[in-house]
């Protein structure tokens, strides 16, 4: 690892089909936007390093899940995580989304410390000790 990258963040998108997944990859990624971009067959992976409150992150992402709009809604409500809409043509929420990401991991250390690496995450229902959280499961940022 980078000596001055805290942790690697392995990040997944997913939505429904056509939505603009790619379109938000490569927007985050490279700053570009391509309204005549193709359908992702397979997997689509790009890395980007980015600070936060001060600290490095670097950030593996891929995209390659269709999942729809309110199964991934009510997904990130059960398991108290952050579901947050972005726009890759007009740019708006893009950045912002991936530091709010980065910043909630960075809060917490038993998701990213050395020690949890390649361990996996458990998630745990509100029932069993996680409240809502300061988004109360998902946030919007449009």
């Amino acid at each position: 690892m980078d000596e001055d990258v805290l942790t690697t963040l392995k990040i997944l998108i997913i939505g429904e089909s056509g939505v603009g997944k790619s379109s938000l990859l490569l927007r985050f990624t490279d700053d570009t936007f391509d309204p005549e971009l193709a359908a992702t067959i397979g997997v689509d992976f790009k890395v980007k390093t980015i600070s936060v409150d001060g600290n490095k992150a670097k950030l593996a992402i891929w995209e390659n899940r269709e999942v729809d709009r309110n199964e991934g809604l009510k997904f990130a409500r059960k398991h108290s995580m952050l579901f947050i809409e972005a726009s890759a043509k007009t740019c708006d929420g893009v950045q912002c989304a991936f530091e709010e990401l980065v910043e909630k991991i960075i809060q917490t250390p038993g998701l990213w410390e050395s020690e949890n690496q390649n361990k996996g995450v458990k998630l745990l229902d509100r029932e069993e000790g996680h409240g809502g959280g300061a988004c109360g499961g998902y946030c919007s940022v449009l």
